[in-house]
């Protein structure tokens, strides 16, 4: 494929992020992509890549130098999630969920915070979000978990469902509504949840269509005491956290979904090239022939629209929130399609466990989901569009 050999020459990575990107892409062929199919087998979460990628400091692409880190661009940030994707969607969903979880102490952190924090995460500690509750998705406002302040500490209670790496996670960033402050929107805020924290339980992990080597946990806080020291930002700055929070993830969902759009395409493009049918290869075929061309023409157009928010993003933009919609749109849905006639080209083969397009199907759905639903998205991209 010609096209996408020209279009990863023209990527300009420095020598760093060369480095980087090359030794991710020795992990996923040596340990993660021939592992993947069993660690979601057992739905046990592969605590081999994370050692692997702590081996190699991987955690100190999100750090700055003054903190020990090696960062890297945010835009390779996404194409190294996009690379662990391909080889394993539930470790890339995790990996990008660190980061997420890293930047808002970095952007919104005291320097005790950051002291204290950021040489965990540098260790490999892994990291998770808590929005969600069974009352509030996208719709925050929602939130029925409660933060008191009692002196030094926040007493938690409360509960969160669908919590990426809630059961391994070290560290949690916790959103809920200040006590103090009210019920409105306005009161949410966030703290920093240490693993092994009294009152906070794990109360089950879901059974889910796919990514079942990354848990998603239903998680409760009961009296739970946190210090006050843990708070992020001010009380009732929850939102302005989250948005931040939700503008940085959603590319990384949609690189998610671009890494399982790839594999997809690699697996369908190989099993056309081999597999005849009417004394010649299924590729040959106009009908297969034309939908592949269809689907690599939109693979190498997302692709570039990635990169283009990685720009953005690098370049300072603050408000890139509709391209962040646009992109997670794009990918997600052409992930599922991706999936979807991957499966078709496989024929029962492809329905059947044993080709990886069974599970890649699977996998993409939650693209579309998670992060705020694609419908969500279009919402956000629509209201860019109305004049006033």
């Amino acid at each position: 494929m010609e096209s996408f050999a020209r279009f990863e020459q023209s990527r300009g990575w420095n020598e760093e992020e060369t480095l980087v990107i090359e030794q991710v892409k020795r992990i996923t062929t040596d340990i993660i992509a021939p592992n993947a199919e069993a660690f979601e087998g057992r739905k046990e979460f592969p605590w081999p890549n994370f050692e692997a990628f702590r081996q190699i400091g991987l955690n100190g692409i999100f750090v700055p130098e003054e903190y020990g880190g090696s960062p890297v661009s945010y835009r390779c940030f996404l194409e190294i999630v996009r690379i662990i994707s391909e080889a394993c969607a539930a470790t890339g969903i995790t990996f990008g969920t660190i980061g997420a979880s890293i930047k808002p102490i970095l952007e919104f952190g005291t320097e005790e915070q950051k002291l204290r924090f950021l040489p965990r995460f540098l260790d490999g500690a892994i990291g998770a979000l808590a929005l969600t509750e069974p009352h509030a998705g996208s719709d925050a406002g929602n939130m029925r978990t409660k933060f008191r302040p009692d002196g030094d500490d926040i007493i938690i209670n409360g509960g969160k469902i669908f919590i990426t790496s809630g059961n391994v996670a070290d560290f949690i960033l916790l959103f809920g509504k200040w006590t103090e402050l009210g019920d409105s929107s306005k009161a949410i805020s966030a703290v920093i949840l240490e693993k092994g924290t009294p009152g906070f339980d794990i109360i089950r992990l879901e059974s889910k269509m796919g990514t079942h080597a990354s848990p998603t946990a239903e998680i409760a806080f009961t009296d739970c005491r946190v210090p006050r020291a843990n708070l992020l930002g001010r009380p009732g700055e929850g939102m302005k956290i989250m948005l931040s929070v939700l503008n940085k993830s959603r590319p990384s969902v949609a690189s998610q979904a671009l890494g399982i759009a790839s594999a997809a395409m690699n697996d369908m493009i190989a099993y056309a090239n081999e597999r005849v049918q009417g004394g010649k290869r299924i590729v040959e075929h106009q009908a297969i022939a034309f939908m592949i061309a269809d689907l690599a023409t939109e693979l190498l157009a997302a692709r570039l629209m990635l990169d283009h928010v990685g720009h953005l993003v690098d370049s300072g933009t603050r408000d890139m929130s509709v391209e962040a919609s646009m992109l997670k749109v794009k990918a997600s849905d052409l992930a599922m399609r991706m999936a979807t006639d991957a499966v078709q080209v496989f024929g029962g083969h492809g329905y059947v466990k044993g080709h990886r397009v069974e599970r890649l199907m699977r996998e993409a759905k939650i693209t579309q989901i998670w992060e705020g639903t694609n419908q969500i998205q279009r919402q956000v991209i629509s209201r860019d569009l109305i004049t006033h």
